[in-house]
């Protein structure tokens, strides 16, 4: 194909995400797909030495730390078709502007959705035997547990409750099958039958907490779900049960979580929380039944390069006159993450 015929793109993020986006191999598949310059990574749509690059610009690559994209961006890039997020969410990042201007966009959330469900998955095996705690004990004791210790510890039957069939939700639920587990699932926009189909029983939110040994956040955050376990139903979940969070704090009511962690009656494993990071008076940092980490689930080190091969595929289809194939369209946003 002449170069003359390939689209013109420009990255738009933190450059300190580019290398691990797009390694070498596939910044040589972006060049021969596009006339992109990989030196060239815009952190402000306003900036003079960038408008010749934005004016030709008809696909932005973007990432982490790209700026919002709205008016001004049209204004810089009036040429600009196509957006392919090598992230996440957009939900944050692409105003109305753009959706009313007819810009197609594309995310690689699927591909971050993969290591979320990892380690959503491999903590719920590590909490149903009862890890942490057993970690915590035996740094004090050196002794090894006794048959009461770990009496109510095993994985085999544990309820898994899912609250939310979103990309990550429904990759997590991929990965529990292989397991002796009972899966549970609330979404408001699944029914019985895709329920089964996914290999889990849907129940109502209360329900679900009542019944399961560990609940897992995978809903997005949007009006509907914020504070979605208030302390009423943080409550309904069984003493000794687990929340997994890694999705966001806003799902949590924080000061009702705290109090029901402090008290011990509950466990939790978050790599998100609200705020982020908590501050370092909070008690959350030295409770045994805590186990915090720092928003790692999603894509880190070598996972981002997932990410740019979905941006870089995605690009290779726009080249070609395919559809896009992880298209967002604006009215998703109402529910998705």
């Amino acid at each position: 194909m002449p170069s003359a015929q390939l689209p013109r793109a420009v990255f738009a993020m933190d450059p300190v995400h580019l290398p691990l986006l797009f390694p070498a191999p596939l910044q040589a598949r972006l060049r021969q797909t596009a006339e992109i310059d990989p030196a060239l990574v815009v952190r402000d749509f306003a900036d003079p030495a960038t408008a010749p690059a934005l004016a030709r610009a008809e696909v932005l690559i973007t990432g982490w730390g790209c700026p919002r994209l709205d008016t001004d961006t049209l204004a810089a890039a009036p040429r600009l078709r196509t957006v392919l997020h090598a992230a996440g969410s957009v939900r944050s990042l692409v105003g109305d502007a753009l959706w009313t201007h007819g810009v197609a966009v594309s995310s690689a959330v699927t591909g971050n959705a993969l290591p979320v469900a990892e380690y959503t998955l491999a903590m719920i095996l590590l909490t149903g035997k009862d890890a942490f705690t057993h970690r915590e004990r035996f740094r004090a004791t050196h002794a090894q547990p006794s048959r009461a210790e770990t009496a109510a510890t095993g994985n085999l039957g544990r309820r898994i409750g899912v609250i939310g069939a979103s990309r990550v939700g429904r990759r997590l639920l991929e990965l529990l099958r292989p397991f002796d587990f009972e899966v549970l699932l609330y979404d408001p926009y699944v029914d019985t039958a895709e329920a089964h189909a996914l290999g889990a029983e849907l129940l109502t939110l209360e329900d679900l907490l009542r019944h399961s040994d560990i609940v897992s956040l995978h809903a997005p955050d949007i009006p509907e779900t914020h504070r979605m376990l208030d302390r009423e139903r943080l409550a309904l979940i069984r003493s000794g049960g687990v929340l997994i969070n890694t999705s966001r704090g806003a799902l949590v009511d924080p000061d009702a979580l705290t109090d029901e962690l402090v008290s011990g009656r509950l466990h939790a494993v978050l790599d998100v929380t609200e705020p982020e990071p908590l501050p370092a008076t909070s008690p959350l940092y030295r409770l045994p039944n805590v186990f915090l980490t720092p928003h790692i689930a999603g894509s880190l080190g070598n996972e981002l390069e997932r990410l740019g091969r979905i941006v870089v595929e995605e690009l290779e289809r726009l080249a070609t006159g395919l559809p896009l194939a992880h298209e967002v369209r604006h009215a998703d946003l109402t529910r998705v993450a």
